[in-house]
């Protein structure tokens, strides 16, 4: 994998480091969250470990995050992408967006997916549909 990247907009920053990564504040940012409120710390720690990750900061305060789940040639899911509620409302999450897509490692992709349930208009932006035909989506759940 290449060095981290790194992204600057004024005071904001958006890297792929890990070292930087504040795991408690992602951990408080997708407590915040519908879909990983439930989630166990050590769940996130493990998922991080597994993921490339995108941190935001401003200043030294992490206020968002993402996860890409990919095998670097044909496929990336894209999923854990939050903003502080503080800082939305800047165009911060349609940055991030676009800084994972435009990734030297990722931009060559042809497959994207996501599960969103109240941020359509933000990845439609960027290209994100709705599937044509769900019956070929399949998913297995485990308890």
């Amino acid at each position: 994998m290449r060095k981290n990247e790194i992204y600057k907009k004024g005071n904001f920053i958006i890297t792929t480091d890990k070292e930087k990564l504040d795991i408690l504040a992602v951990f408080n940012l997708l407590k915040s969250s519908y879909w990983a409120s439930e989630r166990e710390k050590s769940v996130i720690i493990q998922s991080i470990k597994n993921s490339l990750c995108y941190s935001l900061f401003y200043g030294d305060e992490q206020i968002g995050f993402a996860r890409v789940i990919t095998d670097f040639a044909t496929y990336a899911y894209l999923c854990d992408l939050i903003i502080d509620s503080n800082f939305r409302g800047q165009g911060l999450g349609k940055w991030l967006v676009k800084s994972i897509l435009n990734h030297p490692q990722l931009c060559t992709l042809k497959k994207w997916s996501l599960h969103t349930r109240d941020a359509q208009e933000l990845y439609k932006q960027f290209g994100f549909a709705y599937l044509e035909n769900e019956k070929v989506y399949m998913q297995k759940n485990q308890n």
